[in-house]
């Protein structure tokens, strides 16, 4: 009898030996940000103070044919953010899933301008006007590079059992280009899906950004053409960061949306900050925005300042 535990012993411990040489490894990270932010008079409400906190996890591992795979899982405040599974495959590219995260594709090249802090339209009105992109959720994407050239795609699919949803799926393709050292171009395009076959969003997006030293400019236009009459949109947006030194960089980006359904423009106007220290970064920024969706005297801004620690 004992020889036979023995045996069995020896036989599990075995067993898990092997399953180990196989098994990944998930690690843990954390942040916890407070945020101070101070909207224009007709939008403040409550306290301008705020707390909130992620939890990431990510976890990899390795394939018998020579692939990796990669998971991340992204909480805030406790509640579903984001999720992705990457296949690499060497050579042959990236292939992922992504849920809630615009990583492949147009989506993830929507606004792609040197920031020190967040977007020059970021939590203002028109936030959405002039940014092409997908639906994320669900979206299987492929990446590769070929020397200093690169391709970014992503996929949507719609469910066609349901009728009352969009029809059609979504699409988009991106192209990169680094010619020469400093230098990084993009162009790409892409197929939203609509209510049905014969309303999707044709998107176009192309720019570049320039690096010299500490300073990084940048400029990027994009163009949504709907399927209904008078109801194009264009961006145009330019950016200039500067690296003060290793810890403290600086922003200052300028945007202007135009409507083929009216005559007045929407411009967006912002600087931003962030400095570094160890684990903490303390950023900001100043929003501000005119003429929101095309009419006049319809106004906006934002100023915010926050302080974030990552464990």
């Amino acid at each position: 009898m004992t020889n036979i535990k023995k045996l069995g012993l020896t036989a599990l411990a075995g067993s898990l030996a092997a399953t180990s040489a196989y098994a990944g490894a998930l690690d843990v990270s954390g942040t916890a940000k407070i945020t101070y932010v101070s909207q224009d008079d007709t939008e403040v409400t409550g306290n301008p103070l705020s707390m909130n906190q992620g939890i990431g996890f990510s976890g990899s591992g390795d394939l018998d044919n020579g692939m990796s795979i990669a998971y991340q899982y992204t909480m805030t405040d406790a509640a579903f953010s984001s999720s992705s599974l990457k296949l690499d495959m060497g050579g042959s590219g990236v292939l992922s899933y992504s849920d809630g995260a615009g990583t492949t594709g147009i989506s993830a090249y929507d606004d792609k301008m040197p920031t020190a802090s967040e977007e020059v339209w970021d939590d203002l009105d028109g936030e959405a006007n002039g940014v092409a992109t997908i639906s994320n959720k669900g979206t299987i994407g492929y990446a590769n590079s070929f020397g200093s050239f690169g391709v970014s795609a992503s996929y949507n699919a719609d469910d066609h059992n349901a009728p009352t949803t969009t029809e059609g799926s979504s699409k988009s393709l991106v192209l990169t280009a680094a010619p020469s050292d400093g230098v990084s171009l993009f162009i790409g395009s892409g197929d939203k899906s609509g209510t049905t076959t014969e309303n999707t969003t044709d998107l176009f997006t192309a720019g570049g950004t320039y690096t010299s030293g500490s300073v990084t400019v940048g400029l990027q236009t994009t163009q949504i053409d709907v399927s209904a009459a008078n109801s194009d949109v264009e961006r145009m947006h330019a950016a200039i960061s500067f690296a003060v030194n290793e810890n403290l960089s600086v922003s200052y980006g300028h945007s202007v949306v135009d409507f083929d359904a009216s005559t007045t423009d929407q411009t967006n106007d912002g600087v931003g900050f962030s400095y570094t220290m160890g684990s903490m970064t303390v950023a900001g920024h100043v929003m501000g925005e005119e003429d929101t969706g095309g009419t006049a005297g319809t106004d906006d801004s934002v100023t915010e300042v926050s302080v974030a620690f990552a464990f």
